[in-house]
């Protein structure tokens, strides 16, 4: 495992006591970062209480000290760039300098629906997801911005105080279609997706091409894989908390597509003392043993 960095995403339905104890076992497990979504309804079960993820983020990173934080991912039709580029300056403060701002389209038809927010067709969605992020850049890196185009209008508008991460905290960019992955290769620090073993290898040499195409060095982009039991159980693959066997095998796998960040969705009930081990004996970090 060596080279290779793990997170967990923690599903944010549990009071958040429970949330915030579940943040600071992982990190004391040794984990490099912690995530959530950023959803106004859970995606696997609408019925499912949710706490809103910028603001959980905010909290949760008071809660941690050492590990690396962040929204997988947020949703660019849900909110002004600007809005999104001073939320992450503040969760950049906040966690002294810990924060990941990862930051996709938007895709979730039936929260759109049920809330009465505009989700474009997918071809505009990518478009103002192209402006969006030549905004966040610019308003992180604590430039005045005047954008003129199509779906953003700005003035000479610029936000202080700077991030604390200098030129800015680094963006973990969520893309599967070239277009997208083509943003990617302008903008991010990681690219974050979800697949099959060979979908996962598609994307990254599209990845790496777009890299070349405008003279990006790709190894720049640190290549990240969300697992959930639904992208692996129809490869064939183990339930990835299962066992120390489970993980490596998974992980394996994902690795030879070109991964090197993994993104895991938290143990399911029973599997903690298991995640414990796997910590210990496959990531290498050093393990408290109180449970969860």
């Amino acid at each position: 495992m060596e080279g290779l960095r793990f997170g967990v995403t923690v599903v944010q339905s549990d009071p958040y006591p429970v949330l915030a104890e579940k943040w600071r076992y992982f990190e004391e497990l040794g984990f490099d970062s912690l995530w959530h979504c950023d959803h106004l309804l859970r995606s696997l079960d609408p019925t499912a209480p949710l706490f809103e993820g910028w603001t959980l983020l905010a909290a949760l990173a008071a809660e941690t000290s050492r590990i690396r934080v962040g929204t997988l991912v947020s949703s660019n039709v849900l909110r002004h760039p600007a809005l999104l580029a001073q939320q992450a300056i503040t969760v950049d403060h906040i966690s002294e300098g810990r924060l990941e701002v990862g930051i996709g389209c938007g895709w979730f038809e039936e929260e759109h629906r049920r809330f009465g927010i505009p989700l474009f067709e997918p071809g505009v969605r990518v478009d103002r997801f192209s402006e969006a992020m030549v905004i966040i850049d610019r308003l992180l890196r604590g430039e005045p911005v005047s954008h003129h185009g199509r779906h953003y209008e700005l003035s000479e508008a610029r936000l202080r105080p700077r991030p604390v991460q200098r030129p800015r905290p680094p963006f973990t960019v969520a893309a599967h279609g070239r277009r997208m992955l083509r943003i990617c290769a302008r903008f991010g620090d990681r690219w974050n997706s979800f697949g099959t073993v060979e979908e996962i290898g598609e994307r990254n040499r599209i990845l790496d091409a777009e890299c070349d195409r405008i003279g990006r060095d790709p190894t720049e982009i640190s290549r990240s894989v969300h697992i959930e039991a639904f992208t692996t159980a129809p490869q064939g693959l183990p339930d990835i908390w299962s066992s120390h066997g489970a993980f490596t095998e998974v992980v394996g796998r994902y690795a030879e597509a070109g991964a090197n960040e993994f993104t895991i969705t938290q143990p399911g009930p029973g599997q903690y003392e298991t995640a414990e081990r796997i910590a210990s004996e496959v990531i290498g970090a050093p393990v408290s043993g109180r449970g969860l």
